[in-house]
């Protein structure tokens, strides 16, 4: 019988683990849906507009803003 119980112990413990990655999963799915979505915005400004997406944050503020 113990040879039993040791088989079910670990069929249990390879379940459990199966089914707490198949929760994050779950869970990481909407996350890289969002992300996946955001990129797709700014590839699609990049392109209608010809510039990088980052030249909305970076703003030049004289000569000495390109040496800092």
């Amino acid at each position: 019988m113990s040879n039993n119980a040791e088989a079910i112990k670990n069929t249990l413990d390879t379940v459990a683990v199966l089914s707490t990655v198949g929760a994050f999963l779950e869970l990481f799915t909407p996350i890289f849906g969002l992300i996946g979505a955001i990129v797709g915005v700014m590839r699609i400004y990049e392109m209608s507009t010809g510039k990088e997406f980052s030249s909305l944050w970076r703003k030049k503020r004289g000569d000495d803003a390109e040496h800092k």
